[in-house]
């Protein structure tokens, strides 16, 4: 058993995420286990709706008949949520959950992934390996942990230009 919990997805019948979440919430405060699940969403976007002319900025699923919970994945907390009512079963292959992955959960916007940083440093000669600018490379000016964001001077049009890329998009240079 990992020691780190991971974000699972499990699935409900649409319309009962929230009770879902309560459910889960109480079964957890009931056997005293939030020490295995940690934390249950149900990812929300504000959406602007008009209604009589008026505009109206509501809250809506983004992923309606899902929830996600932090989890450390065990026979008791795979029981816990599976059982909970509402529940259709976890996200993945047959009935074996699968965690989301850092970038997954970084989409979902239900937690800030904190990485340990990305073994490069500012002065770095990079390439960008994907995006508009694939192809360029040049020396890193800045690095945005919190945003996931590097900023790569390049040579363009005959001037240092700076790039903005996610970390994901920038190869070191040996």
């Amino acid at each position: 058993m990992a020691d780190e919990a991971k974000w699972y997805v499990a699935h409900t019948y649409s319309g009962y995420e929230n009770k879902v979440k309560a459910n889960i919430e109480k079964s957890v405060e009931n056997r005293g286990i939030e020490n295995l699940i940690q934390k249950i969403e149900v990812p929300l976007e504000d959406v602007v709706e008009e209604k009589n002319g008026q505009e109206k900025v509501v809250k809506r699923k983004i992923f309606p008949g899902y929830v996600v919970i932090k989890m450390i994945m065990n026979d008791e907390s795979w029981y816990v949520v599976r059982n909970t009512r509402g529940v259709t079963g976890f996200v993945g292959p047959g009935s074996k959950p699968v965690p989301l992955s850092d970038e997954e959960v970084a989409k979902m916007g239900v937690e800030t992934v904190r990485h340990k940083g990305i073994g490069m440093e500012v002065g770095d000669n990079v390439e960008i390996t994907s995006g508009p600018m694939e192809g360029f490379s040049g020396k890193i000016s800045e690095i945005d942990n919190e945003r996931r964001k590097i900023t790569v001077m390049v040579a363009m049009f005959g001037r240092e230009t700076p790039a903005e890329v996610d970390f994901g998009q920038v190869k070191t240079l040996g």
